[in-house]
């Protein structure tokens, strides 16, 4: 039986001592999980395309007036045949590009490439410093707390549309690439 008290002004409401502890007990469970899951566990999210997994696509903020962002996910192939990532579309870009990143020496080459290969049984990463998505001619710029749809097309299971949510770069992370 839950009882309502004043106290002063304000007016709080007694839970039975075990309903308290019941509650306590989940809140408790809750954060453990969290902990154990890690950082970041909260904002994961994943789309499932035949044997691929998309995970935990997302987006950078980019400054106002920008026209060029990037986006990034992991791509798990489960299955036993490769695939290959032939394009990705977004109408929140005039036209989009798979692009590869890299060093050479102190010079930082980037170069748009035709598709990417997902072996069977492996994990593609695109992320800043390597493979990525780079949405050319923005609509508007990347706010965080936006969403930017992306249609990912592969060679053998077909398409699937994925929301990247407009993420900032965690507190210590290095400042991303421009073009």
């Amino acid at each position: 039986m839950t009882r309502t008290v004043k106290c002063g002004m304000r007016t709080r409401t007694r839970l039975p001592v075990a309903t308290a502890a019941l509650l306590l007990r989940g809140a408790a469970y809750v954060a453990a999980c969290a902990i154990a899951m890690g950082p970041g566990a909260a904002f994961a999210h994943g789309y499932t395309l035949k044997d691929l997994r998309i995970e935990h696509p997302y987006a950078r903020p980019t400054p106002p007036g920008a026209r060029t962002g990037g986006a990034y996910f992991t791509i798990r192939n489960q299955g036993a045949d490769a695939d290959r990532l032939l394009r990705v579309s977004s109408p929140a870009a005039a036209s989009v590009e798979l692009h590869s990143m890299t060093m050479d020496g102190n010079l930082m080459k980037m170069r748009a490439v035709p598709s990417l290969d997902i072996p069977a049984g492996a994990t593609v990463t695109l992320g800043s410093g390597g493979y990525h998505v780079m949405l050319v001619g923005l609509e508007h710029p990347l706010a965080a707390g936006s969403e930017v749809p992306l249609k990912l097309t592969f060679e053998k299971a077909g398409s699937i549309e994925v929301s990247a949510p407009v993420e900032a770069a965690p507190m210590g992370a290095a400042i991303g690439h421009r073009h």
